[in-house]
């Protein structure tokens, strides 16, 4: 069988397909032993490996060339956490999502993407989420699933590299995950993708200025490198420290231990404070449904709400005392009738 320098490329995507995803010094190598095999099969072909930059994105833009009819693309992108520049075939098509169709089950991409909504939309940029509330995002799927089968799934997730579990028990998203999935993510969730004032890609760890309204967010990698050459924030122009750690943290730096996590929705939250704010609002709902019953508590605050649909002969009853709030009631109620 003839060979060709073709081959390198094949040989090169079968080592990444059976990685997954690998460091550029990494795929430098595997590269350059592509190249070695190749020409240890027919040393007359011209094939020779250049450790050059130039050289590499030069192979890297003629295994896209080869892999764009396929909707693939061997993508690039630095691990939020070492500044490593990592590497993976993707899929381009806009359900990102469904390429792990051959390792998992739909119900178990379902279950996925409801754990990825909850780390997107964790509260105070914390994007992560504990074992508990991903355990409890089964209920959200209406479907047979148990707590231990939706163990299993994080633990294969995990172990196949597309969520981070951290010693604290909680899920964030690998650089894996935001290789594959970034545009999904940007299509969900465009609101919640942050960018890295620096590096302009999505940032779900690091750091953000501690100004009011200032925007800027960095990697930590980032941070260090523009703190090298400028010790005042890019955006706001204010002193930073020497560490990071001093700014406001985004991902699970600020996520609070002990803290209750509600299950959260895109327009709508269940967390502590919010569950407050929505049962002020179902109050208010029961004062606009039933102005003929107000309740006790709220006879002294909120006379005028309940006195509206009341004549003026009965405003003026009101100074009378106790009898008022008896025939506010009897009033509201026949006027209630006539609507």
């Amino acid at each position: 069988m003839a060979v060709h320098s073709n081959d390198v490329q094949r040989l090169f995507l079968q080592a990444v397909f059976s990685r997954g995803i690998l460091s550029f010094k990494h795929a430098q190598v595997l590269w350059g032993k592509c190249i070695d095999a190749v020409k240890a099969a027919d040393p007359t072909l011209g094939a020779n490996f250049d450790e050059s930059r130039q050289a590499w994105d030069k192979f890297v833009s003629e295994i896209n060339k080869s892999l764009n009819p396929l909707d693939l693309e061997f993508r690039h992108l630095m691990d939020e956490q070492t500044g490593v520049e990592m590497y993976a075939v993707v899929n381009t098509k806009d359900d990102e999502i469904a390429q792990m169709a051959t390792d998992y089950t739909a119900l178990e991409i379902s279950y996925f993407k409801a754990v990825v909504e909850q780390i997107m939309l964790a509260s105070r940029e914390a994007y992560s989420v504990s074992s508990l509330a991903a355990l409890r995002e089964v209920s959200s799927l209406k479907s047979s699933m148990t707590k231990s089968q939706a163990e299993s799934v994080l633990a294969s997730l995990v172990a196949k590299g597309w969520l981070l579990k951290s010693k604290r028990a909680r899920y964030s998203l690998s650089t894996r995950a935001l290789l594959e999935l970034l545009p999904y993510l940007k299509s969900n969730y465009p609101e919640e993708c942050l960018e890295c004032t620096i590096c302009l890609e999505i940032v779900t760890r690091g750091a953000g200025c501690n100004t009011p309204n200032c925007k800027t967010k960095m990697h930590y990698h980032c941070f260090k490198k523009h703190r090298a050459r400028r010790a005042q924030c890019p955006s706001c122009a204010v002193d930073w420290p020497q560490d990071a750690t001093s700014l406001k943290p985004v991902g699970e730096a600020a996520a609070k231990d002990g803290q209750e996590e509600g299950r959260r929705t895109r327009g709508k939250s269940t967390t502590a404070s919010d569950e407050d704010e929505d049962e002020d609002e179902i109050r208010m709902d029961e004062d606009e449904a039933e102005p003929s019953q107000p309740k006790k508590s709220q006879r002294r605050g909120k006379k005028k709400t309940v006195t509206m649909d009341v004549d003026e002969d009965e405003e003026e009853g009101e100074e009378d005392g106790d009898e008022a709030p008896r025939k506010s009631k009897t009033t509201a109620r026949r006027s209630t009738r006539n609507r």
